[in-house]
């Protein structure tokens, strides 16, 4: 719950959308839930909105929407973001293992996709609708309601779809029943970024992952913040012929862009870098003057490596901290004494240091685990005493880690043998730190897309396709 104040703040913002506030906004002192008058769709005639703001721990505010009707008795529930759309869109996935995992909470916005896969294999996508406040299992509940809801009729008149709905919904339902229900995996993908899946202080490798990505023009026109189409595309063929776009070391390169924030006009700084004994590197950096969004990037070029590569640094001491560390967007980082475990696509690209990286993954984790003001009440009071005790221990490790006080070891897992930790003892053999090439896994391979790429007789293919006959 949030207090007055924030109640008062609301009340006023919904008070201020009507002439008579007084006659139409009621609120209920015990509870801080307001009631508004509003018109019933299906009956026309005047119904109750019953609106309630809660600070979910983890997340952020929502608003809790509740309608009823007492002429014809129509009912709805809806959850809103109490929040702006999010300057980047995520994806939450989660490996569902236990009982533990069905009852986490899930939180799905308007826009948001969810996906559901199956222990059996099978892929079930639930459309964009009406937000949820909801757990695992309300989601499977829903499911599993939509699909056999109408398997009656469509035994008489799609035969082929209701047999081919059968096993689904009977996995469903083992599922809700407990019968060979583990493991199965659900992913909700949002472009506004207010959709969310619970975590778990005891999450451990891809069971559970939260990544960012920057939302395309045409996301942003489909959420209706996004510039004309045609002048954003008349401004992308505006850069020149492409024999005259080298990137030369060390010169900083402006474009125009849009700012995946506001949709505004934003410019984006490119600059190639030469990094001693690895590979020329190129960092972008955007800067929108009008939201004041801000955001890095790093990307590696050159041919996929025939394997991965496994870098281990032992950090000793404050000069090892101040190693510099180009962490790529495929790589995942690991460290056993601070308890962390950073999955691939997190944070994106990044070439700082090793404290530097430290204190972005401190900030980010404590933006999305404790809320901004660092009350008393950080985490919410839905939020577990035990959770909150081993978050913030897990905080203090490192916070002690950053400031030199303790010793540790981090692992960069980089399927694509992009990252690189710099070498204090160059051109000789560097003791604190350990290369390892490894042998990417099935997984890993299909992840990066290296499943389905074909290098060689591409050409015949389209050709074939080219001559083929149309249907």
């Amino acid at each position: 719950m949030v207090n007055k104040a924030d109640n008062d703040a609301l009340e006023a913002q919904f008070e201020s959308q009507f002439q008579k506030p007084g006659d139409l906004v009621e609120r209920d002192d015990d509870t801080g839930a307001m009631s508004i008058e509003s018109l019933c769709m299906n009956c026309h005639e005047q119904g109750i909105t019953r609106l309630l703001l809660l600070r979910v721990p983890y997340f952020r505010d929502i608003i809790l929407e509740s309608f009823e009707c007492e002429h014809c008795h129509l009912k709805n529930n809806s959850i809103k973001s109490a929040g702006q759309i999010q300057e980047r869109g995520t994806v939450y996935t989660l490996k569902v293992e236990n009982e533990q995992d069905m009852q986490r909470q899930v939180i799905r916005s308007d826009v948001s996709s969810f996906k559901l896969t199956t222990p059996l294999g099978n892929e079930i996508e639930v459309p964009k609708g009406t937000g949820q406040l909801t757990n695992v299992e309300g989601m499977v509940q829903l499911i599993h309601e939509t699909l056999s809801s109408e398997q009656e009729l469509r035994k008489d008149q799609a035969p082929e779809l209701y047999t081919a709905l059968e096993p689904i919904i009977a996995s469903l339902k083992n599922i809700l029943d407990r019968q060979d229900a583990f493991p199965f995996s659900i992913s909700l993908d949002d472009l506004t970024g207010n959709s969310w899946i619970a975590p778990s202080s005891n999450d451990r490798g891809n069971k559970y992952t939260r990544r960012e990505y920057p939302r395309t023009h045409q996301q942003n026109e489909e959420l209706g913040i996004a510039a004309d189409a045609e002048a954003v595309n008349n401004e992308d063929t505006a850069f020149g012929e492409p024999e005259d776009l080298d990137i030369v070391d060390g010169q900083v390169y402006t474009i125009p862009a849009e700012c995946p924030g506001c949709s505004r006009e934003a410019e984006v700084n490119i600059k190639k870098v030469n990094i001693p004994y690895f590979k020329e590197v190129l960092l972008f950096g955007t800067n929108c003057g009008n939201c004041g969004y801000k955001s890095s990037a790093i990307k590696t070029g050159g041919e996929v490596p025939d394997k991965g590569k496994r870098i281990t640094l032992q950090v000793q001491n404050e000069v090892d901290l101040s190693r510099d560390i180009l962490k790529s967007d495929t790589a995942g980082l690991i460290s056993p004494e601070l308890d962390l475990d950073v999955q691939p696509g997190t944070l994106g690209g990044r070439f700082t240091t090793v404290e530097g990286l430290l204190v972005e993954i401190r900030d980010q984790l404590s933006g999305a685990i404790f809320d901004v003001d660092d009350s008393a009440n950080a985490g919410g009071d839905g939020m577990e005493h035990s959770d909150k005790d081993k978050w913030q221990r897990f905080f203090n490790r490192l916070n002690q880690a950053i400031n030199g006080e303790l010793k540790f070891t981090i692992t960069l897992q980089d399927p694509m043998a992009s990252s690189y930790v710099q070498d204090l003892c160059s051109p000789a053999v560097d003791p604190q730190i350990i290369i390892e090439e490894y042998t990417r896994s099935a997984e890993e391979e299909d992840d990066l897309g290296l499943t389905d790429m074909k290098t060689e007789g591409y050409e015949q293919d389209a050709e074939k396709a080219k001559d083929a006959p149309k249907e």
